[in-house]
């Protein structure tokens, strides 16, 4: 039989709707008098927020308390408006794509609705050939209140418990937008992803899932493929990688098919530190009965396996991630949206911070999940640079119904998330939740609830059906925590994943040593932003910690008084605002950096970290390595240096005394001889020893330390330093807290020297010690807020140099750059 196409063959086309649209405020929906009532032009992709900024009609909310000034927008409803010319009559096919409306929206088509939405998280396509008109057509885009949404929800089905007074778990839409302990309540309107026009005849490609496995150097695509028609003739697809083509015919009136794909001995795609990140072109193309070319589509894959390794042992279960059959060491930080306002997030913004990531050693970012599934570019840049990628469904800190129209829309963006994001290597973990299982177990829920829905049904019965349908190569997690098993708790620290929250909410953050986890997927500490970020964001004068903006901007519940607690446990009083900053980030770098060397000196047993967080959404006092402008606060500095590779850390030894231990993640052996000295505060040797070490790759080897090193009669009088030869990597010990520690004054001699050139000037510091100098600080950006530093917390013996590097748009004042408060340390207030 013979198929000839009613309709011509094309290769569809996209039309951008993204010009000419405007936004206006529906009247009688809590409109502020002082708003004009007239249309304001709307950027797409953007967001109510974005728009009114531009405009020039609402403060920027990230600034003092102007947060508070705008929450009136996300109780409003909106309507964005545009009009565009048509004149395609030969078309036989027109969809609007509609990339991602957040939320609830209602959509409109020369006056005709074309549907209705209420999921900011997945996208809609609406069949609207019949609708378009010759010449101007008109598209109109409503936007009801998400809250007005949410809480008609939560009042139809009955209220669940959550952290925070919002009804974010009755609307599918970003979770943070309702505020956070770290984030303001922004809630947002408006089209956040693409829209457009799709004109296309015969067929398209609908789905493209590529399944990469790797076996016994056999690289293997199967590519499943599902088509829309508009004819029911036959038709072929292609699958081409690696300079290996295979092709299928779909018969008549069939609508998918799967292609098998065999690459022999490809280069496989790594983790970064374990190998190169080797990707593929993978060109999938459609065509129809006459062999014309109707649609294709392209992804750079990489070839590689992944499993989840869970097996019991003598001390609980692992979780352990397994690349190409390589067990890694997790070197983790949580991600959370970079702006409350996705849409200013560029590809360069994600290059910057993904890239802030890999600078401080960094190997996964888990993308919590109380915010958004991360953008292609995200993924893009994540498999480029090595940096696996645990994903989270979207669902965190509360009971979510699992009614309708939950339950249908919950399926439906899981299941287009787990096929958008099948082709990344990057990507090796889905997990279902963030704490709501913790929650259910521990956060007096259950009475409650009173037997309602609350989530279990999608953690452990719907999503890992999606996943091992839709994408059996990748492992699932019901959530995180999660201990793996019904009859264990779902945070006991010795099964799967846990999260540590005693430390900073209640206990000092030594008890990290107290804890052996098989993997921690959460664990931080608070700090202030940069000094810059502050004094862009805040009008207070005086700063002070407690001054209003401060407060405003300080969103977790005693939140000021848990750094205060840490400051009281480790460090000396605060005389002034400046003191207050800087003790505050190191305490916070000093945190992070004691439970993760305790962690990683467990290695086998523990087989990763997660910190929270990496990055913020705005400038805020939050657990953040970098801050809501992109600054590295001390933290960032910290966590360079702890998962470095090569780490040497002295851990208390059970039963007393000290053991060094050297951390190797490198693939190659770490063969160094290691001095280990117990020192004056005056850098005079008290005891001395020197070990030989081989640390294999991949692996810890822990050296019980003598007595005479281990111990001494004067701990606030002296250190102890180990150092490997040659290499560089060392590390201290001190025998008392900082706020009892001897110290004398600090005392030092500066040289500064400067170039410039087309890119700005390069400022060096040389600061020689006369004094022990611990954990010293140059914060330059005091000075201009373009200036970055190379290091920090850097502690220097007597006669010891660093040499700091300060990068800048212009010169900086040699005088401020070598004192306080720009130059700190902890012991530059002994004396004064």
């Amino acid at each position: 039989m013979t198929f000839r196409s009613s309709e011509p063959a094309t290769i569809p086309t996209r039309r951008p709707l993204h010009d000419g649209w405007s936004v206006r405020p529906v009247p009688d929906s809590g409109v502020p008098t002082s708003m004009p009532d007239q249309p304001v032009p709307a950027s797409i992709p953007g967001c109510v927020h974005t728009d009114l900024l531009a405009a020039g009609l609402i403060p920027d909310p990230y600034l003092d308390a102007n947060e508070l000034a705008v929450a009136w927008i996300g109780r409003t409803d909106w309507v964005y408006r545009t009009t565009f010319e048509w004149d395609d009559e030969t078309a036989a096919r027109v969809d609007l794509v509609c990339g991602g409306l957040d939320t609830v929206a209602t959509i409109q088509l020369n006056g005709v609705e074309v549907g209705r939405t209420a999921n900011m998280h997945r996208s809609y396509r609406f069949g609207v050939r019949s609708l378009l008109l010759p010449g101007e057509n008109t598209l109109v885009v409503r936007f009801d209140s998400a809250y007005r949404y949410a809480q008609e929800q939560r009042d139809r089905l009955g209220d669940r418990p959550n952290a925070y007074p919002e009804p974010f778990n009755f609307i599918r839409k970003m979770a943070c937008n309702f505020g956070w302990d770290w984030g303001p309540t922004l809630v947002t309107a408006g089209i956040w992803q693409p829209i457009e026009l799709h004109t296309w005849s015969v067929a398209r490609l609908a789905e493209v899932r590529p399944l990469v496995t790797v076996t016994d150097n056999t690289g293997r695509v199967q590519a499943r493929v599902t088509v829309d028609r508009a004819t029911a003739e036959p038709l072929t697809v292609s699958v081409a990688i690696a300079g290996v083509r295979t092709e299928a015919v779909i018969p008549a009136g069939v609508t998918s098919t799967t292609l098998t794909v065999d690459v022999p001995d490809p280069e496989l795609w790594w983790p970064r530190g374990y190998g190169e990140q080797s990707r593929y072109p993978l060109d999938v193309t459609l065509r129809g009965a006459d062999g014309s070319a109707l649609d294709t589509w392209q992804r750079r894959i990489g070839f590689r396996s992944t499993r989840l390794d869970t097996s019991e042992d003598e001390h609980g279960s692992a979780f352990t991630i397994v690349v190409n059959e390589t067990p890694i060491l997790v070197r983790g930080v949580n991600w959370i949206p970079d702006d409350v306002f996705v849409t200013r997030v560029t590809r360069e913004r994600y290059a910057a911070r993904l890239g802030q990531a890999v600078d401080a050693n960094v190997n996964l970012l888990r993308i919590w999940g109380g915010g958004r599934y991360e953008s292609d570019d995200f993924y893009d840049l994540a498999d480029e640079l090595g940096l696996l990628v645990q994903q989270d469904f979207l669902f965190a800190c509360a009971a979510y119904p699992e009614e309708e129209p939950f339950a249908a829309e919950v399926e439906a963006e899981a299941r287009e998330q787990v096929v958008r994001l099948a082709s990344h290597p990057s990507l090796v973990l889905w997990t279902g939740n963030n704490e709501n299982i913790w929650g259910w177990h521990d956060w007096n829920w259950q009475e409650p609830l009173a037997g309602r829905t609350w989530g279990a049904g999608y953690y452990f019965e719907l999503l890992p059906a999606i996943v091992a349908e839709l994408d059996p190569t990748r492992p699932y997690w019901p959530g995180s925590p999660w201990s793996g098993r019904t009859d264990v708790h779902p945070n006991d620290p010795a099964y799967g994943s846990t999260h540590i929250w005693d430390v900073w909410n209640r206990e000092d953050y030594t008890k990290y040593r107290e804890y052996r986890p098989r993997f921690v997927a959460e664990f931080g500490y608070q700090a202030p932003p940069a000094y810059a970020t502050l004094r862009r964001a805040l009008s207070d004068e005086p700063l002070a910690h407690d001054s209003p903006g401060m407060a405003h901007h300080q969103k977790a519940r005693d939140g000021d008084a848990k750094l205060q607690r840490g400051l009281d446990a480790h460090l000396p009083a605060p005389a002034d605002f400046d003191d207050w900053h800087y003790l505050t980030q190191l305490n916070q770098a000093r945190a992070i950096t004691l439970g993760v060397e305790h962690f990683r000196a467990l290695r086998p047993l523990c087989m990763g970290t997660i910190v929270w967080q990496l990055n913020d959404c705005w400038p805020v006092t939050s657990w953040a390595a970098v801050d809501g402008d992109g600054r590295r606060k001390p933290l960032w500095y910290a966590l360079r240096r702890v998962y470095a590779d090569r780490l040497l850390t002295v851990q208390p030894a059970d039963g007393g005394g000290l053991n060094l231990v050297a951390v190797n993640d490198g693939g190659e052996p770490w063969r160094t001889s290691v001095t280990v000295t117990r020192l004056t505060l005056a850098g005079e040797p008290a005891a001395k020893t020197a070990l030989d070490l081989d640390v294999s790759p991949h692996s810890a080897t822990t050296v019980p330390l003598p007595s005479d090193l281990s111990t001494t009669d004067r701990p606030r009088h002296e250190l102890l330093l180990a150092e490997a030869v040659g290499t560089g990597e060392r590390t201290f010990w001190f025998f008392a807290e900082d706020r009892d520690v001897a110290y004398p004054p600090a005392a030092y001699d500066t040289e500064i020297e400067s170039s410039a050139d087309a890119t700005g000037h390069v400022t060096r510091v040389r600061v020689t010690a006369r004094t022990i100098l611990r954990d010293l600080v140059l914060a330059a950006d005091r000075l201009d807020p373009t200036a970055v530093v190379d290091d920090a917390l850097v502690t220097l013996l007597p006669g010891e140099t660093a040499v700091f590097k300060v990068y800048a748009a212009g010169p900086l004042d040699r005088a401020a750059l070598a004192s306080s408060p720009v130059l700190r340390c902890v012991n530059d207030r002994w004396g004064v």
